[in-house]
């Protein structure tokens, strides 16, 4: 994650790199631009944000039809629209949709966390403290020590979690 944030926030001149931030969102989403679940194009390489130190990924909607990529200093946000599967549901108001039932959180605020990342012959792992709650498979947010700025990262079980755009 810690990656993923230098890349998100590397700077051209005075200005956000939108490349870096297409690399966010394709991490973020796990899926390339163009794909299924992916971003349907790249970010308008026109676009003069204001550098950014860390930006801040979320989707839009439960639909997960858009990302939101967002900075909160200097202050500005974008949204990303998304393709969604041929067989996924249509989107439905917000009227018509029923509170779901909250999945019980397996990571408090206050909790340590060990945040793993890998695969086949490459493995990373940090230790952090939980700043919020999350349920499995949930993003939440984990100050790591020497790091000036908190990271996100995917519940997995109590203590265990991942960062985005890596499997288990």
């Amino acid at each position: 994650m810690i990656a993923l944030f230098l890349l998100a926030g590397a700077t051209i001149g005075a200005f956000q790199d939108t490349s870096g931030l297409d690399r966010a969102v394709a991490a973020f989403t796990s899926r390339p631009i163009g794909a299924e679940g992916g971003a349907r194009t790249a970010i308008d390489s026109r676009l003069r944000l204001a550098a950014c130190p860390t930006v801040s990924l979320s989707w839009r909607t439960d639909a997960h039809d858009a990302v939101v990529v967002s900075c909160a200093g200097p202050d500005w946000r974008i949204f990303v629209p998304v393709i969604r599967p041929a067989d996924a549901p249509p989107p439905t108001t917000r009227a018509a949709v029923l509170p779901a039932a909250k999945a019980e959180p397996v990571i408090r605020r206050g909790d340590p966390v060990v945040i793993e990342a890998g695969s086949p012959g490459f493995s990373i792992s940090r230790e952090g403290v939980a700043i919020g709650d999350a349920a499995p498979g949930a993003r939440f947010m984990v100050r790591v020590d020497d790091a000036k700025t908190p990271v996100q990262a995917i519940a997995i079980a109590g203590g265990r979690a991942t960062l985005p755009g890596w499997d288990e």
